[in-house]
């Protein structure tokens, strides 16, 4: 009788067969009633995600003892006592005046001494100012946010003692971001030249620059250890960017930060916004006064008169047209409306007039760029439009009455169209900016109401599906 011996391989040979049946089988017949593990048997109820508002933002100025008073007028057009949270950061106390009430609490930065500094011909207060982002984490407490409760900080703003936050706007961008994840964001100089000396990913910090919670928390642990790194570069927004590149994080840019690297009107710029809400302007001390007859502080106050009532909509431009005179019709609302002769068609509309210099005053190839799309401003006033600025508002509760008076009468040839407006009034209603309108903008449509003669009726709307902004044939 044949004898049928088991050898080591033949039983590695059944135990495979035997291992594939059954894998087979499982995956064929699952079973009707598994056991469930302990993650399915508990609910996880997370509580809903809270809108960003402005009281989830700390906004921390850097300024100087040499500066701050002069300074003050700009911190009152957007500081808002138990609303806006805000410190601002000195290198030595100063006397306090009786009417300081209304502006952030100080905080003297601490000695900086010990950190090098090699720029040639720099200021090694560019160290204090990056340490900010340090001291701002370490002093999130009860005395910062206001004495009925710590109110949750989800973001960390920096800017200069002349920088103008437009608040509102800035909190319904970041409510975009999760506070959770890690994020730097802000804008670039829109200066080439000033990208190109310092670098095209950094957040420029006289324009303003957010960051998240969660990075802030780990940027304050590492910041000094960088800035041991870096006594080479020229400023703080330097320094801040060269320890964000070492943790691994990328600027995520918002156009809606202004750092104005640019001298001169800056009529071209605020004529011509992105359709992103305005979050910043900076350097009002170096540009002109951005409306006629007015001083530099007081011609800011007076563009607030609009950010007030109704913030998202500041300096949003629409275009119209009235076919029957052959006018074309630009509002760059809470700012200025021009009015051209003849069909002017909406991309070059959008492109920012060169009303402004460069911002070094020995300008060389690079300096005479900029990063947007431009074109020729003609100092010949007959050769431009006829330009209404704003004047003055009258709010209702969910609508906006903006006037708009013309700037002066130039002897040129005009059609009786043109030459007869004295004013313009708009009309619109409240912008809701939420989240889709945030990250997914339109621009408006608008319509010129018949008939006028001095007085131009403008009304202001969302655009029809399939509506384009030209004019009708």
């Amino acid at each position: 009788m044949a004898i049928f011996r088991i050898v080591p391989s033949n039983i590695k040979d059944i135990c495979l067969i035997i291992s594939s049946f059954s894998i087979f089988y499982l995956l064929s017949h699952p079973l009707t009633s598994p056991i469930p593990s302990t993650t399915s048997l508990i609910t996880v109820v997370q509580p809903p995600p809270t809108t960003t508002t402005v009281r989830h933002l700390l906004f921390s100025i850097a300024s100087s003892s040499k500066s701050y008073t002069n300074r003050k007028p700009y911190l009152r057009l957007w500081y808002k006592p138990n609303v806006t949270n805000a410190l601002v950061f000195l290198d030595r106390p100063v006397t306090a005046s009786a009417d300081d009430s209304d502006l952030p609490p100080v905080i003297i930065s601490a000695d900086t001494s010990r950190f090098p500094y090699t720029f040639p011909k720099g200021l090694r207060s560019a160290i204090r100012v990056a340490r900010i982002v340090k001291e701002a984490v370490e002093s999130v407490t009860e005395s910062v946010t206001g004495s009925n409760g710590v109110d949750e900080i989800r973001w960390y703003v920096f800017g200069d003692d002349d920088t103008v936050f437009f608040t509102e706007n800035l909190a319904r961008v970041l409510n975009k971001y999760d506070c959770d994840k890690w994020w730097y964001i802000g804008s670039r100089s829109e200066s080439y030249d000033q990208n190109m000396q310092h670098s095209f990913n950094m957040a420029f910090g006289g324009g303003g620059f957010a960051v998240s919670r969660s990075l802030a928390r780990v940027l304050a642990r590492v910041l000094d250890s960088c800035l041991m790194r870096y006594p080479h570069v020229y400023g703080s927004d330097s320094r801040v960017y060269s320890c964000l590149a070492e943790l691994g994080v990328e600027l995520t840019t918002e156009p809606g930060f202004h750092q104005v690297d640019v001298r001169g009107d800056l009529f071209g710029i605020l004529a011509a916004h992105p359709l992103s809400p305005l979050l910043s302007l900076h350097h009002f001390d170096i540009i002109d006064p951005i409306f006629p007859g007015l001083t530099k502080p007081e011609s800011v106050k007076h563009l607030f008169k609009a950010v007030n009532h109704d913030p998202p909509r500041i300096l949003q431009q629409a275009v119209c047209y009235d076919s029957s005179k052959s006018i074309t019709v630009s509002v760059s609302w809470g700012y200025v409306v021009q009015v051209f002769e003849g069909n002017q068609l909406l991309p070059n509309l959008i492109r920012v007039q060169k009303t402004f210099t460069s911002w070094r005053r020995r300008e060389t190839f690079f300096s005479k760029l900029h990063m947007f799309d431009m074109r020729d401003y003609s100092k010949d006033p007959c050769k431009s439009p006829d330009l209404f600025f704003f004047e003055g508002i009258a709010p209702e509760e969910k609508m906006c009455h903006t006037f708009y008076n013309r700037k002066k009468s130039m002897n040129c040839s005009r059609s009786d169209g043109i030459r007869n407006l004295i004013d313009i009034k708009v009309f619109s209603r409240k912008i809701d900016a939420d989240t889709q309108q945030m990250s997914s903008p339109r621009r408006e449509c608008c319509e010129i109401l018949q008939p006028y003669n001095e007085t131009m009726v403008i009304a202001l709307r969302r655009c029809e599906t399939d509506e384009l902004i030209a004019m009708d044939p």
